[in-house]
């Protein structure tokens, strides 16, 4: 967790976003070193490049294309969710944590429902989608970081709500939109700004919303 979330088409809020990532010169980088495609829209999974609100080298709100998982070394699987409660202590983490905070806009996020069996087994239920209650876009708190001059991220999660605890033991960090520029300033205090985390969230059965 988290490990997929969805873009929706032809929402308007998505649009200089997803303008800004697809015509900048760091996207036409990616696409001619990596080889890989920018998703805009759709089901987003681990790896795949999109787009992120982050600062740009004044440190006004910008957007970015980005490859979500950090690498680890010695190993191809990325590294694509980060704790919020230790992230600034841990070493992978922490001055990211500090200096290196973005946003990852989504219409919605995915988790499966998961039952313990009578023998003790964990099964894996239906999908369902997420998002803030009265809104259309998701804004997911992540970190970033870069590997060989390119941008990676990781979502930062937290304890679950009480509604979202039946399906996974941990969810999003998740902001309103008026408190972006504050959370992706490198001069404001994180832990400042966690009481304005949304924990609010409405959950759908997948297949009867895509």
């Amino acid at each position: 967790m988290c490990t997929r979330y969805y873009i929706e088409k032809d929402i308007p809020a998505f649009a200089d976003i997803s303008h800004k990532v697809k015509n900048s010169a760091l996207a036409d980088r990616i696409i001619h070193t990596m080889a890989k495609p920018i998703i805009t829209s759709g089901e987003v999974r681990p790896t795949d490049i999109v787009p992120v609100i982050a600062p740009d080298r004044h440190g006004n709100r910008s957007a970015f294309p980005m490859k979500w998982g950090y690498t680890l070394p010695k190993s191809n699987k990325p590294v694509v969710n980060a704790r919020s409660e230790t992230a600034a202590d841990k070493p992978m983490f922490k001055d990211d944590w500090r200096s290196h905070r973005c946003i990852v806009p989504s219409s919605w996020y995915f988790e499966w429902e998961h039952f313990t069996s009578a023998d003790g087994k964990t099964i894996t239920g239906d999908k369902y989608m997420f998002q803030p209650l009265g809104s259309t876009i998701t804004y997911l708190c992540g970190l970033y970081r870069f590997e060989n001059d390119f941008p990676v991220f990781a979502i930062l999660t937290r304890e679950p709500s009480a509604e979202i605890r039946r399906f996974h033991d941990r969810m999003p960090l998740i902001l309103p939109e008026d408190r972006i520029d504050e959370w992706i300033n490198p001069e404001s205090v994180p832990e400042d700004i966690l009481p304005y985390v949304l924990t609010d969230i409405i959950a759908e059965p997948a297949d009867s919303i895509l």
